[in-house]
């Protein structure tokens, strides 16, 4: 679809413009205009330049499309029965990934793009326009790299997370597990991958392993990214500051050390130039909601002065969502961030995490991705929970 289109009659329109209006640089009555798949002018609508095509807003919200920068969406098999069992009492341990590793292997690559591309479409219809895809139910060379390829479809953002557990075949060779992926898995799967993440955890890779697997990743040029400090306290966050990771995510059981160490990373990213540089603490409630753990204490990072993204976690385990407002909501009921905190880490948040400067935000210049709302502001997404309100989604311009 070719020509200029025209989004007016805007009733709030959510631009995060670094130098605009509190932190989600709301415009009232405004409009936005559309050329080539970018955003190429935000003003009021009584100002609004002619236009080849026009959506009327109907005075509705308008929104950034959701960044979500974490997700699983490569994998075949159901658990559905595991999350019985934890809403029946039983904790959640991370075991289960176990199970999906086979279910994967044995899945043809046909069987699991038909699962990538409907989560895809479930995220889209809701509001969802950018989605980063990791691998890591695969867990030999070969289904670690056709997990990437097939990512790669679907995503810029792909990461290769060939250290999510040791596979069942290494459990008594950890150190056999872990030469393979710096070695032959990484060679295969580097040239499909953006990131580098490794699931640091007990019952997972160590802090020495995982430090290990992080530096070969950014040796061929991957950016870093760490599962950290879900299941218990533990050394994830402080290595991925130490490593300069984009993010950090989970965050549950963090120390004063772990929050101080990650604001200090958005004090040096303050005195940087170009785009983000800061460490960002990314998290994920859908995952503290499908296996009733602690919610991460998002006030306190906010407090610290620390950047926050939420994301869907989107897995077949411990978080089956795709649903961006349901994060939002979960982050304002539960994690104490007000409705605009939620709204920002879950769009620029959400692009910080990723290093991405052409999303999460609808200023000039930036993709033309966004969400209309059936709703006159971004409160209705906390507002009213489990409600479908994204009415339109536009993504690259182009209305879906």
């Amino acid at each position: 679809m070719t020509g200029s289109l025209l989004v007016d009659n805007i009733g709030e329109l959510v631009t995060n413009a670094p130098d605009g209006p509190g932190a989600l640089g709301v415009r009232r009555n405004a409009a936005l205009l559309v050329e080539d798949g970018l955003v190429a002018w935000v003003g009021p609508a009584r100002d609004a330049p002619a236009a080849d095509r026009r959506i009327d807003a109907g005075q509705a919200a308008v929104l950034p499309g959701f960044v979500d920068s974490h997700a699983h969406l490569v994998f075949a098999g159901d658990r559905a029965a595991e999350f019985a069992a934890r809403m029946a009492g039983e904790p959640y341990t991370g075991g289960g990934i176990r199970t999906t590793v086979g279910a994967t292997r044995a899945a043809s690559d046909d069987e699991l793009r038909d699962t990538v591309r409907r989560l895809r479409g479930e995220a889209l219809r809701q509001g969802t326009t950018t989605i980063e895809i990791k691998s890591g139910y695969g867990l030999t060379v070969a289904d670690e790299a056709r997990s990437l390829r097939i990512a790669g479809e679907f995503s810029e953002d792909t990461t290769f997370l060939g250290a999510h557990v040791v596979p069942g075949e290494y459990a008594d060779r950890p150190d056999d597990y872990v030469g393979l992926v710096c070695g032959p898995m990484l060679a295969a799967a580097a040239p499909y991958a953006r990131w580098i993440d490794v699931f640091c955890e007990r019952g997972a890779f160590d802090v020495d392993h995982a430090r290990a697997i992080l530096a070969c990743g950014q040796a061929v040029g991957l950016g870093v990214r760490v599962h950290a400090n879900q299941l218990g306290p533990g050394p994830g966050v402080r290595l991925g500051v130490e490593l300069g990771a984009a993010s950090v995510d989970h965050c549950t059981h963090l120390t004063d050390a772990d929050v101080d160490a990650l604001a200090a990373t958005r004090v040096d990213c303050m005195c940087a130039e170009g785009g983000h540089t800061a460490t960002v603490a990314t998290l994920l409630p859908g995952a503290e909601f499908s296996t009733r753990s602690p919610y991460p204490d998002a006030r306190r990072l906010l407090d610290a002065g620390v950047t926050v993204a939420l994301a869907t976690d989107c897995n077949p385990g411990s978080s089956y969502t795709s649903s961006m407002p349901f994060c939002v909501a979960l982050a304002v009921r539960e994690m104490r961030m007000t409705p605009a905190e939620a709204v920002w880490a879950a769009t620029a948040g959400g692009a910080a995490a990723l290093r991405r400067t052409d999303v999460g935000r609808l200023t000039p210049g930036a993709r033309a991705d966004l969400m209309i709302l059936d709703a006159p502001s971004h409160l209705h997404l906390a507002y009213r929970p489990g409600v479908p309100l994204i009415r339109q989604v536009l993504h690259n311009g182009v209305p879906q």
